[in-house]
């Protein structure tokens, strides 16, 4: 009787011990694993690295999202070619309008001044809600700008001006009027600028000083004898 008793009494306590120690003590790295976030020092130091485990995860498993992973690594590491015949593969079956990969095919052509082939993919996403403010969207501009469309990059400008907000696109537009040789007007657009500076956030001074910055740099061009803080 008293093993029985003995038995009922601590046969929960084994148990909660056997568990603690099976589920997470030794799962303990596990668990870290999945709640510290890492960083790829590997990527950042050896990106060539990065991309060949990329080229042999997609040899393993050929999917859309092993192709746009590899080609946007392709992209940032310069090797724009490759980049953009993996985006075009890609685009086929459900992902044959694939938002994220028509974006970046725009900066791929871009960076290699196929302006021609940048306008067709900016207008299937223009009417997207993000497009607005994206570098598609300043890219497609420019594009226009040097396809000889003058009117339509600066519509396109135009539709990225907003109070607080859109520094770089903004910036862009002050140097696409200096080179149409409307000093004028783009004086006015960097002063806007930074008459917005000081009722910044911390956060956004930081994020849009690079921009602001330049729009200083501009303005004293535009008018070197003028003090511009």
């Amino acid at each position: 009787m008293n093993r029985w008793i003995f038995l009922i009494a601590f046969l929960p306590i084994i148990g909660s011990v056997i568990y603690l120690y099976s589920e997470v003590l030794s799962n303990k790295s596990t668990f870290r694993a999945v709640n510290k976030p890492t960083i790829d020092i590997g990527a950042t130091i050896n990106p060539g690295g990065r991309i060949k485990k990329l080229e042999e995860e997609l040899q393993f498993t050929n999917t859309f999202a092993n192709k746009a992973k590899l080609a946007d690594a392709y992209l940032a590491a310069g090797q724009t070619d490759k980049a953009i015949d993996l985006y075009k593969s890609s685009l086929t079956g459900a992902f044959d309008e694939n938002e994220h990969v028509m974006a970046q095919l725009i900066i791929a052509y871009y960076s290699q001044q196929r302006y021609e082939e940048v306008i067709p993919l900016a207008k299937k996403l223009y009417k997207l809600p993000q497009f607005a403010r994206s570098k598609a969207h300043l890219l497609y501009a420019q594009s226009l700008e040097n396809l000889g469309k003058t009117d339509e990059a600066e519509a396109e400008f135009k539709a990225m001006k907003g109070r607080y907000s859109y520094f770089e696109q903004r910036y862009e537009y002050g140097l696409f009027l200096m080179r149409q040789e409307r000093d004028d007007d783009a004086w006015q657009v960097f002063t806007d600028m930074l008459a917005e500076e000081p009722h910044l956030g911390s956060i956004e001074k930081k994020s849009n000083r690079v921009w602001l910055n330049k729009a200083k740099d501009e303005l004293r061009k535009i008018n070197p004898s003028e003090k511009v803080g």
